[in-house]
């Protein structure tokens, strides 16, 4: 019996492999998960709202979908649009290169966008995709597949190497405090300092492999390079 609490593991796979609404499969193996652990009604509840409390700082990620939301529905992805229909010689490449070096920036002041959700998708991929259609081309749906991948691909990894050049922030006192723990004392500024290169190599990397991707997936989907 001691399997059936993995039944809501089962409940995840099938739901993405089916494409199902994501967070309705993730709630509903949330709840199939607390009743085959024994929780009960009560016990459940009281899970989660203890859960929710110690880190109601990850439920950050809230308010941020409803504000996308309204801005999407006043026009955000329009504007994004029109915005890079006046950039002559834009392609998705350039537009997703151009929001990694932003992104790169604000992240070592550790200023966030939002992420995939509140940013990438409301306003690179828009963007991407009309760059597209700038170079005489419309965009087909295994294009925006692709152009969706290197998109979250240049957020998470800009985002995970240059937060951690913020002293004082979240990245760099888990990195520090986890020396510690081995014995190594260091100081922020020193592990920001450490960190400069691989972030910057880092960088160079992925907008190496964006624009050399970009390049293959024109030729593969329209026969040109961009």
């Amino acid at each position: 019996m001691e399997y059936l609490k993995l039944v809501g593991v089962l409940i995840v796979i099938l739901g993405f492999t089916l494409k199902l609404d994501s967070i309705l499969i993730i709630f509903l193996a949330l709840i199939v998960t607390g009743f085959a652990g024994g929780l009960g009604l009560d016990g459940l509840l009281e899970a989660i709202g203890t859960n929710f409390v110690a880190n109601r700082s990850m439920a950050i990620f809230i308010p941020i979908l409803l504000i996308t939301g309204v801005l999407e529905r006043n026009g955000l992805r329009e504007a994004a649009t029109d915005l890079i229909k006046k950039v002559k010689g834009a392609t998705a490449g350039k537009v997703v290169v151009a929001y990694g070096v932003m992104r790169a920036i604000f992240g070592a002041f550790n200023v966030g966008f939002g992420g995939v959700a509140g940013f990438v998708r409301p306003v690179v991929l828009p963007m991407a995709e009309a760059a597209v259609k700038n170079q005489g081309h419309e965009a087909k749906e295994e294009h925006i597949e692709d152009i969706k991948g290197m998109s979250s691909a240049m957020e998470n990894i800009t985002w995970f190497f240059f937060q951690v050049l913020f002293v004082g922030g979240a990245g760099g006192v888990l990195v520090q405090s986890t020396l510690a723990s081995l014995g190594y004392e260091v100081e922020l500024i020193e592990l920001a300092a450490a960190e400069i290169p691989v972030a910057i190599v880092a960088l160079v990397a992925v907008c190496v492999v964006t624009f050399v991707k970009d390049k293959k997936i024109s030729k593969k989907y329209y026969g040109t390079e961009k």
